[in-house]
């Protein structure tokens, strides 16, 4: 994987200041020639290094009010056909290896607690799942931020 040097730093940080900024006004910003911003963006999707813009969708406004996080463990002959049978089901927005008590931690999204119910059968039915352990999220305090890591990275 490609490391983000202190250019691409700053750049990644005006891009979240402002996510829909042109990339004529980051260059503008960061005082860079357009071409260098638009070389620079470009690489950083093609290595993909730039996460997708549903990440920025909050799943409550898609009426997923609830977030679970699912801890399997799973039959270690299986793995793969596991993994892709929880890949399908949609609620599923996270999927993570894991050592510790689980092998797979899931970010799982329900309309209300019944859902939840029905997710975790769908989990549960998923080829080599033996059992699963669910955490359900009271109050996001953090979301996921790579802000203060680019700002450390910048030189802010």
């Amino acid at each position: 994987m490609r490391h983000v040097d202190d250019l691409d730093a700053r750049i990644l940080l005006a891009l979240d200041t402002d996510p829909r900024a042109t990339t004529v006004a980051l260059a503008d910003r960061l005082g860079l020639a357009r071409n260098t911003v638009q070389a620079r963006l470009k690489r950083l999707e093609e290595s993909g290094l730039l996460r997708e813009h549903s990440r920025r969708v909050a799943p409550a406004a898609l009426g997923y009010p609830l977030t679970a996080l699912i801890t399997m463990s799973i039959s270690q002959r299986v793995g793969q056909p596991t993994q892709e049978a929880i890949l399908r089901i949609p609620e599923v927005v996270e999927l993570l290896v894991t050592t510790g008590d689980g092998d797979l931690l899931a970010r799982v999204v329900a309309r209300d607690t019944t859902d939840l119910h029905r997710i975790t059968n769908l989990l549960l039915e998923a080829p080599g799942v033996v059992r699963s352990n669910t955490t359900i999220v009271l109050q996001e305090v953090q979301p996921f931020s790579v802000r203060s890591l680019l700002r450390r990275h910048a030189g802010d």
